[in-house]
């Protein structure tokens, strides 16, 4: 990289808590400030975010950060994709004005013990699959908001279950930001866009659309019934559809649950549900989700 990319993004990337608060403070007071948190790794749907908030804010401001708390000891922390420069250079090509990436030990400081658990979600379908992993993101969003003080935060409906913990502790916790949840964003065979898709191989890449598939086929037992189903008719069509495809060597869990606040329903009536998934391609994880009855 030049001397003068290097310089350019000294100026625009800040390590430190200190060092960005110094820069939060310079900004025009009474601005505006959108925020979008990311773990790097950046594709459309994160870009999609940014453009939002663009578009409706003074001031925009994104984070760089793999939350090392919300991985459990088996998953993927130490081969998560990092590449702090290319990410930078997208976010600055769409006109964000400052980046927050810390380091992990800025995050949590030698024997850091505050956590913050959002008790309910654990107990939801992705929460047992992953315990910890809402303390994790619950934890962290709540440190990035009090060192970003954003007016606006936006996060994508694919992770649903966070969506809702985020919500939930910008409410419990006083903390005042507006949270936007934006649509999905897909491939055009209707992958949902996720850093975790580099993963997969050329040939799990080709089937990996049966997982939007499977959700599709859910939410047409519904249609089919009138806009009325059962938990149970629901997940044994997403089951059957995925089971047809003998890449998807397992399937963690399919949920049913209200569009509301993503807690377990028996079944759903006019007013729709969302529902979930994770599954495993090859070795690959992944999630989807789709609100019933919601243009896409």
């Amino acid at each position: 990289m030049s001397a003068m990319a290097s310089s350019r993004f000294d100026v625009l990337i800040q390590r430190s808590v200190k060092a960005f608060r110094s820069k939060r403070l310079a900004l025009p007071p009474n601005s505006s400030v959108g925020f979008v948190p990311t773990m790097g790794a950046l594709h459309e749907g994160h870009l999609s975010l940014v453009k939002e908030a663009k578009a409706k804010n003074d001031i925009v401001i994104s984070s760089i950060f793999v939350n090392p708390t919300q991985f459990g000891p088996n998953e993927d922390l130490d081969r998560y994709p990092q590449q702090l420069q290319e990410d930078a250079s997208m976010l600055e090509d769409l006109g964000v004005d400052l980046i927050f990436a810390p380091d992990r030990d800025e995050m949590y400081l030698e024997n850091h013990t505050t956590f913050v658990t959002p008790e309910v979600f654990e107990m939801t379908a992705e929460g047992k699959a992953r315990p910890g992993f809402f303390t994790g993101v619950a934890t962290v969003v709540t440190k990035l908001f009090n060192v970003v003080q954003p007016t606006n935060a936006y996060f994508g409906q694919k992770d649903a279950v966070q969506c809702c913990v985020i919500k939930r502790i910008v409410k419990d916790l006083n903390i005042p930001t507006n949270v936007v949840i934006m649509p999905t964003v897909r491939e055009s065979d209707g992958l949902a866009m996720s850093s975790r898709n580099a993963y997969l191989t050329v040939e799990e890449r080709s089937v990996a659309p049966v997982v939007f598939k499977s959700l599709l086929a859910g939410e047409q037992v519904w249609l089919d019934g009138g806009r009325v189903a059962n938990k149970e008719q629901i997940v044994a069509e997403v089951e059957k559809v995925l089971k047809e495809e003998p890449m998807m060597t397992e399937i963690e869990y399919v949920s049913v649950d209200s569009n509301i606040n993503m807690l377990p329903i028996d079944s759903v009536d006019a007013d729709g549900c969302c529902l979930s998934l994770a599954v495993k391609c090859g070795e690959v994880r992944l999630i989807d989700n789709i609100v019933f009855g919601v243009a896409r």
